[in-house]
């Protein structure tokens, strides 16, 4: 896997991770704040579609995750 890829799965898991434990329709509902995750992950999403920066990319490459086409980072 590419750093692109690995970010794509990493935020649709946080995402829907935080909506099943934040959302109260859901039976793993923890509490409402774990929607905070969630317009986390697409606010940072967001901000590195301008500015290049991600977070995760950093990481990956310190792992030794080499990138692949059109990543974030």
């Amino acid at each position: 896997m590419t750093t692109n890829e690995y970010v794509r799965a990493f935020a649709g898991a946080f995402v829907l991770i935080s909506l099943a434990l934040g959302v109260e329709a859901s039976p793993l509902f923890v509490s409402k704040h774990f929607l905070w995750v969630t317009g986390f992950v697409g606010l940072n999403l967001f901000q590195s579609a301008f500015t290049g920066l991600c977070p995760l990319v950093n990481i990956l490459h310190k792992l030794g995750v080499k990138d692949g086409p059109a990543s974030c980072g």
